[in-house]
């Protein structure tokens, strides 16, 4: 049996983060929605978007969109968070060999479908909906976790955290820490929750709280002098805590830098927040940089739940949060003392800066300030800055990657128009 991973429908609502990515790319916790999956079933075929299939086959090294011919595959919906219980052992009992094939539907969503004996040429019609299965049987499920809005992704990561700590710590001897350096005044709560990997630094007078939740310090990573990092939270490989820096129930992704206070957010990775600023209840892409005292609301004043622009509706919904801040795609960047809204969408290749809060709606390669006006952020010119900053992390930008972010760049160039000056 064949696990292929696919993308249905209903993932442009979840633009502008998937605009440069498959859905499943996205992180959760300590891992990506791919991590978890292949953690529980193994690991599965691909299928992703025209827009995204070349990129998505760069950064997974495998093809995209082929199956192997005379084979029994089991799809599961890529937006689907995979968590011990019935669901999951439904699926699994029904992609056992002679089991009959069958769409698992919850409510009008595809969760998963295991279809015999699976034509290869499935994957070559782009999106998958319930009609790419044709006439067979469906059966109902319920309490599938399904990331449908920008907004669940906040709302699955404290279980994912949790989950993806119990699964990756192990059987690990928490205190023996073995490679890392960790200085003697460094004060742990609850250390045995606590998992700090080799090569990892944690610098004088800093505070790993784990009462909370427990807190991930994965390889070559650097929780510098007097920050304070509370659980649940995660600091992926070569990342940064800045010094009296204040991180928790966080997910920091490879190679990020982060300082001042971040709160119940997501930095994807390669991205930076370094300096002061308040960064709550967020979700930043790859190779972002927000400037020192960079700041978002994640409450409004009268207490209420906050809207969010949906881009592929082209219009703002109403969120069931309280809480809510930015949503940031890839490649943004924003200057010092820039102020986001509650309930802010920032599309790809941004270049924000000035006084005054930034729209609760920015589109792709947008580059001006509230005060003064919007231009286009020039193509040639922004791909010549993701070269450098891609560069400093030792990773290529290359034809597929300029093709994706000029594919973006023409796609967005309506939702532009109304913002130039």
């Amino acid at each position: 049996m064949m696990l292929c991973l696919f993308e249905d429908d209903q993932v442009a609502h979840l633009e502008p983060l998937v605009s440069t990515r498959a859905v499943y790319a996205l992180r959760l916790g300590i891992r990506t929605i791919y991590e978890n999956s292949r953690a529980v079933f193994g690991t599965p075929a691909l299928h992703a978007r025209a827009q995204v299939a070349a990129t998505t086959a760069q950064a997974f090294g495998v093809p995209v969109n082929a199956l192997v011919a005379d084979q029994d595959v089991l799809f599961v919906n890529g937006r689907y968070v995979a968590e011990v219980g019935p669901v999951l052992d439904r699926f699994r009992r029904a992609a056992r060999p002679g089991e009959p094939g069958r769409v698992f539907m919850q409510g009008e969503e595809v969760v998963a479908a295991y279809v015999p004996d699976a034509d290869p040429g499935l994957l070559t019609g782009g999106i998958l909906t319930r009609a790419s299965f044709g006439n067979l049987p469906e059966e109902s499920v319920s309490g599938a976790c399904l990331i449908g809005r920008l907004w669940h992704l906040l709302d699955a990561l404290p279980v994912a955290l949790e989950r993806d700590f119990e699964t990756l710590a192990g059987t690990y001897n928490i205190f023996e820490r073995p490679g890392t350096d960790i200085h003697e005044s460094v004060r742990f709560v609850d250390g045995e929750r606590v998992f700090i990997a080799p090569g990892a630094q944690i610098l004088p007078g800093a505070v790993l709280n784990a009462s909370t939740g427990p807190i991930y310090i994965d390889e070559c990573a650097t929780v510098m002098e007097q920050a304070v990092v509370r659980g649940p939270a995660y600091l992926g490989p070569h990342g940064q805590i800045k010094a009296g820096a204040n991180v928790e129930g966080s997910a920091i992704g490879p190679w990020s830098k982060v300082g001042g206070e971040v709160y119940h957010s997501i930095l994807h990775g390669f991205s930076n927040k370094a300096h002061a600023g308040f960064l709550g209840d967020a979700y930043v892409g790859q190779w972002c940089n927000l400037g020192a005292d960079t700041n978002n609301s994640n409450l409004k004043n009268d207490y209420g739940p906050v809207k969010l622009y949906n881009m592929n509706l082209g219009n703002f919904e109403l969120t069931d949060r309280q809480f809510l801040g930015l949503f940031m795609g890839d490649h943004s960047k924003c200057g010092i003392n820039t102020m986001f809204n509650t309930g802010t969408v920032v599309g790809v290749s941004c270049n924000l800066y000035g006084s005054g809060y930034q729209p609760s709606f920015v589109p792709s390669f947008l580059w001006g300030s509230p005060d003064k006006r919007y231009i286009t952020y020039r193509l040639p010119k922004a791909m010549h800055v993701a070269e450098r900053v891609m560069a400093r992390r030792n990773v290529l930008f290359s034809n597929v990657d300029r093709e994706l972010l000029t594919t973006v760049f023409e796609a967005t160039e309506s939702l532009r128009g109304g913002f130039r000056g």
